[in-house]
């Protein structure tokens, strides 16, 4: 009986310590064994058990790399800003002769104690530029605390991306570009209110590798760049995909029960309008559904000169007189080259207006999207009829259904003679053909 006990004790203390063992160290505080400076010129050492970056005038950002390369893991570190300045922590990220002359690229984790506060986001670096800021997420916004040592987590397991700063979800990004890479440091190189001298600290640094064991399903939102995909975490949230990818399944022609059969295609699952005369034809499709209060999430893209729409509480009992069915629109536009765009009122037919009533928030030029590329679109409409739209990553307008000021645009716009005019309870989705080629893909939606 003894000896089992003994042999159950000495099991126990090794499956404990084999528990242990998970994490790698990959700073040993002494030296920068292991790591490699890349990019700029920025200062690095190794002080009182802390990697110390230094930022120094007339160089690039500057990256202290991990000499080997990374794949699936879990990664975590102390880090501390002494001042506020830009950095961030580069992971599955590569530099090779061949790209840009060995520009360092990749993902990053953010690290940003300015007002917007996009610390943990996911930054590509070199490539994409943003793929999640945390407009999206006010509750990670709150997760860093600036002259304080603040516990950076990062989850990168096949095409799942999640980070976490202090235990808060700050990111949750799907996305499959580049499975393996360095691990790197950044010091930003000096704009704007930097200056040379500023001092960023690491510590603690550690990773897992094997057996790894993800952070339970929580509420961040998502940022989700497959194709036409539903996440565990969108799945748990209650969103579903409104186009399958594949086929018109849930969609029909206005006023018909038949799927459409003409102008509209799909080709390696996305879903498209054809170039035909470029006037309203009365040719659009809806969803076989109606919705109320819901979050609507669509990728779009437009060719030159192009216009379409995506409605929603559109009403097929309204006399539209042959052209596109009547319902709110978020507007999709070439604000540069459609003459529509100086149409109605203030620039509210604008990209991402509220069309004909509510213009939308002209974009920073890095955010908007050259003709050709994806643009991602949001709407939300909340129980208490408060609705948003959203283009790539912000905000562009608000306004509250049914209230008198909604009311009034509405008596003053071409909708005026529709009474009832987006006050229903519930309503259509609607892709609108407007005679332009127009692309949709990755539509999604979850009921509030």
């Amino acid at each position: 009986m003894k000896i089992r006990l003994g042999l159950l004790m000495i099991l126990s203390f090794v499956a404990l310590h084999a528990g242990a063992q998970k994490w790698e160290s990959l700073f040993d505080g002494k030296t920068l064994k292991g790591w490699t400076q890349k990019g700029g010129e920025a200062k690095y050492a190794v002080v009182k058990g802390e990697i110390v970056g230094t930022t120094v005038a007339n160089t690039p950002n500057s990256f202290l790399c991990t000499e080997k390369e990374y794949g699936d893991f879990i990664l975590e570190m102390d880090l501390k800003l002494d001042d506020p300045m830009n950095g961030g922590v580069q992971f599955r990220s590569l530099s090779k002769p061949d790209y840009q002359n060995g520009r360092v690229h990749g993902y990053q984790m953010e690290v940003d104690p300015t007002a917007r506060a996009w610390s943990g986001g996911i930054y590509d670096e070199g490539r994409r530029d943003w793929l999640y800021n945390l407009n999206i997420n006010p509750e990670g916004q709150k997760a860093f605390k600036m002259g304080q040592w603040n516990k950076y987590r990062i989850e990168a397991i096949g095409s799942t991306i999640r980070t976490f700063i202090n235990g808060i979800p700050t990111a949750h990004l799907i996305d499959d570009m580049t499975d393996k890479g360095f691990i790197g440091l950044q010091v930003h190189g000096i704009y704007a209110d930097m200056k040379e001298g500023m001092k960023i600290r690491w510590k603690n640094i550690r990773i897992q590798t094997v057996d790894l064991k993800p952070s339970p399903l929580d509420k961040c939102p998502v940022v989700n760049l497959l194709l036409n995909n539903i996440s565990a975490q969108e799945k748990a949230l209650g969103y579903k995909l409104l186009f399958d990818g594949k086929s018109f399944e849930g969609w029909r022609g206005v006023r018909s029960n038949a799927q459409p059969s003409k102008r509209w295609t799909i080709t390696d699952g996305v879903i498209a309008v054809m170039k035909s005369d470029g006037s309203e034809t009365g040719n659009d499709i809806v969803s076989n559904e109606k919705y109320g209060s819901f979050e609507l999430q669509f990728d779009f893209k437009l060719s030159e000169g192009a216009n379409s729409g995506l409605k929603y509480f559109v009403n097929e009992d309204f006399d539209s007189k042959g052209k596109s069915a009547i319902g709110l629109e978020y507007q999709i536009l070439d604000d540069e080259r459609h003459p529509d765009a100086k149409g109605g009122v203030v620039g509210n037919r604008t990209l991402g207006s509220l069309y004909d009533l509510i213009p939308s928030y002209k974009l920073e030029q890095r955010f908007q999207r050259k003709i050709g590329d994806w643009n991602h679109g949001r709407v939300v409409v909340y129980p208490n009829n408060k609705v948003e739209h959203w283009l790539n990553g912000f905000k562009v307008l608000e306004y509250e259904r049914k209230s008198n000021i909604y009311l009034a645009l509405v008596a003053r716009s071409k909708y005026a003679g529709f009474e009832g005019f987006g006050m229903n309870d519930k309503g259509l989705i609607l892709l609108q053909d407007h005679g332009d080629f127009v692309s949709f893909k990755n539509i999604k939606i979850k009921e509030l």
